[in-house]
């Protein structure tokens, strides 16, 4: 399995960004998909995930609807909506497939993307 992210970059205050993450090879027909995101200095943190058909997605509890997670099984690609973007939102956002279910433990995950550098600044 492969995942790769993209749609990272600059985006000032208040802005806005769509993040992909794309799935290729045996990626199962139960998996769910998350985001995690990891600043300079700090531990990775759970941003979001969704279950195979979409049915349940998980936030992290500082997203207050902010962002927003979904998928598109045709294309194998979850994205991330992330609106009102804050400084403090900058790090590098990394997606993830565990093939069995949607999960906000980083350890339970079975493959890993690249990483995507989002930063926001004016």
């Amino acid at each position: 399995v492969q995942l790769q992210a993209s749609g990272g970059g600059l985006v000032q205050p208040g802005g806005s960004l769509r993040l992909s993450c794309a799935a290729s090879g045996r990626t199962g027909d139960r998996s769910g998909m998350g985001w995690f995101r990891q600043a300079p200095g700090s531990e990775r943190e759970f941003v979001a995930a969704i279950s195979w058909n979409g049915g349940n997605t998980l936030y992290g509890d500082w997203v207050k609807g902010r962002f927003t997670i979904s998928r598109d099984n045709a294309k194998n690609t979850v994205y991330l909506q992330m609106n009102n973007l804050k400084p403090e939102d900058t790090a590098i956002y990394y997606c993830g497939l565990d093939l069995f279910r949607a999960t906000e433990h980083e350890d339970e995950y079975d493959y890993w993307g690249q990483g995507t550098q989002v930063t926001v600044s004016s």
